[in-house]
């Protein structure tokens, strides 16, 4: 089995059988530090599940970056409301580290429901997840200081901090970079 058949029979309680027949669908795709995986303002046609790697996804305002999320290994990774609902990208995904993904384009994710029958309910699920995620992360925007925010990020994804630009976290944490490298500093002394 390979990392994705592992990744969907654990999160999903789907049989190996099912498992496989899905991975067969996606390609392996390498991006190289610095590409894109997507661009804002053109519709993502992909879904992929991170092997390895770190990818930024952000949009650009008039006067500054916004980093949305970083996504790493054993993520699933697409611009949502532009793959599903075939709409421009709101953001630019960019490869911060050499990347190897599992991709699959929408044509072929449509497939899915014809080859394993009970795919719409692993969907909800799948969806179900990511709206959870979501909503935790909002939850944690307006009920956690901005030093919580640094020291939960730090403990649930520390080699973030060794690999990724500074200024990204500070801008997925809704911080300045200022704050950011106060807050730091504190947690350091």
């Amino acid at each position: 089995m390979n990392e994705l058949e592992i990744h969907i029979h654990q999160h999903f309680d789907m049989t190996l059988e099912d498992c496989q027949k899905i991975s067969k669908l996606f390609k392996m795709e390498i991006i190289e530090k610095g590409d894109y995986f997507s661009t804002e303002g053109k519709s993502c046609n992909k879904l992929s599940f991170i092997e390895e790697g770190i990818l930024r996804i952000f949009a650009t305002m008039p006067d500054r970056e916004i980093t949305q999320w970083i996504a790493t290994r054993g993520y699933f990774l697409t611009d949502l409301q532009s793959f599903i609902y075939r709409n421009p990208s709101r953001f630019t995904i960019q490869a911060l580290t050499d990347t190897r993904l599992y991709t699959i384009d929408y044509e072929d994710y449509l497939m899915i429901g014809k080859l394993v029958p009970k795919w719409n309910d692993f969907e909800k699920l799948f969806v179900s997840k990511c709206f959870v995620m979501l909503e935790n992360r909002v939850f944690d925007f307006i009920s956690l200081t901005a030093e919580e925010r640094y020291k939960k990020l730090f403990d649930t994804n520390r080699e973030l901090f060794h690999q990724v630009p500074l200024q990204y976290l500070a801008s997925m944490m809704d911080m300045t970079p200022e704050t950011f490298s106060r807050i730091r500093r504190k947690m350091i002394s």
